[in-house]
């Protein structure tokens, strides 16, 4: 490995370790979310590790917690985590073109909000380094974080579980307020989601479950505006030098 890639791999940890300690509390919360819809600590981490997102680890307690089938949470919280494929695709073209392959692939493995937004705001070409110290800084939190909620959950009363239990609202409130007071438009959107959500529940004439309620309202609303407000794209085109190859890899490209 490369001085330039050995540096960019210890300033991704340096600016990871600040997003491990926001990771451990609100893991937390979504391990005591884990515990309360009858996940054991060890599947708890699982889900944890697998998804590394708290939008899909609640859609996906949430539907659990009223009885959905697996089909159900797997379309849901592949739905809530869709926004990954563009940020990957948004990091794809922030890289240099002569990436090798597994260095793409293994970019694409962990990619969260704050690690998108982190490596996104890099002013050159994203070197993958820096991103495996970001993940390597931070993910930890996030499963441990959710593993330790669980393991709590297990040990509290249930006059206690209930109190924290608020919390997992509390997250939810933290998780959509910002944008919402950014943008009219996700604040509109919210209050629609809610309001579709209380019609849908309280005149369900089809009889269609909490998790295919939920699941429906999600692809509609979103789809919707997605063509309605479609996002302005932002390029930031700034040339820099490549990824840093190996020896091995100079030689063979030399050859």
């Amino acid at each position: 490995m490369c001085k330039e890639n050995v540096s960019m791999f210890y300033k991704g940890m340096r600016d990871g370790t600040p997003l491990l300690l926001g990771y451990l509390a609100v893991a937390f919360t979504l391990g005591l979310g884990a515990k309360s819809c009858g996940l054991s600590p060890v599947q708890a981490i699982i889900s944890a590790v697998t998804q590394n997102a708290a939008a899909g680890q609640f859609a996906g307690y949430s539907l659990i917690s009223s009885g959905a089938g697996y089909l159900e949470v797997a379309v849901m919280i592949l739905v809530a985590n869709a926004r990954y494929l563009l940020m990957s695709c948004t990091l794809s073209q922030k890289i240099s073109p002569d990436t090798p392959l597994r260095h793409r692939l293994c970019l694409a493995v962990d990619i969260t909000d704050e690690i998108f937004g982190l490596a996104a705001a890099q002013p050159r070409r994203l070197n993958p380094f820096y991103n495996y110290g970001l993940v390597v800084a931070a993910a930890p939190g996030w499963a441990v974080g959710t593993y330790l909620g669980a393991a709590a959950g297990s040990v509290l009363s249930a006059p206690v579980m209930t109190a924290l239990s608020v919390s997992l609202f509390g997250m939810f409130i933290a998780v959509i307020v910002p944008p919402a007071r950014k943008d009219k438009i996700v604040a509109v959107l919210i209050i629609i989601s809610m309001a579709s959500s209380f019609a849908f529940a309280k005149f369900n004439m089809l009889g269609i479950s909490a998790g295919g309620r939920t699941l429906i309202l999600t692809v509609a609303i979103s789809a919707a505006a997605a063509y309605l407000f479609p996002l302005k794209e932002a390029v930031s085109a700034r040339e820099t030098e490549p990824l840093c190859e190996s020896a091995e890899e100079t030689q063979l490209h030399a050859a």
